[in-house]
């Protein structure tokens, strides 16, 4: 089953090799694809809504039509790592094509991506920089694979 990540921005600073790190781990339990999308409006318009529009029409270009879309939003569904793994193998054992979790820029996600989404989840009820959002939701990616072949990694 595929599993992609769309995240607006570039990774930056110490959190990259992390990151790096839990993909690299992911992509032994999916078929993990990560996909940047460019942040801002393009056009040096900070207005939050055409920055979210301009950011929504990016994503979903990226997103094909059958994967089942996650909006990673804070006012999302919170979903323990059992629930995750449980939730990603549902999928794999009804030959889901896949899932797509979509992580925003600095305003969140625009009203086309959330209106797209299948699901919404919350990593907190904080507001977490897209970089941190992508290590949480790799490392969580990592774990629920380790969950589901039973493997020591997760101990909660």
């Amino acid at each position: 089953m595929k599993v992609l990540i769309v995240v607006v921005g570039r990774v930056r600073g110490d959190l990259a090799s992390a990151i790096e790190e839990y993909e690299r781990r992911a992509k032994r339990y999916w078929k993990l694809e990560v996909v940047e999308v460019a942040q801002g409006a393009g056009r040096g318009d900070a207005r939050p809504q055409v920055v979210k529009d301009a950011e929504a029409e990016r994503i979903l270009a990226k997103v094909p039509w059958e994967l089942e879309v996650v909006a990673m939003t804070r006012e999302g569904e919170e979903m323990s790592s059992r629930e995750l793994a449980r939730y990603l193998q549902r999928h794999g054992v009804r030959s889901s094509p896949g899932v797509a979790f979509v992580i925003g820029g600095a305003f969140g996600l625009g009203s086309d991506v959330l209106k797209r989404s299948r699901k919404s989840l919350s990593l907190s009820a904080m507001t977490l920089p897209h970089e941190m959002a992508r290590l949480v939701v790799a490392e969580q990616l990592y774990r629920a694979g380790t969950i589901l072949r039973g493997e020591p990694y997760h101990k909660g």
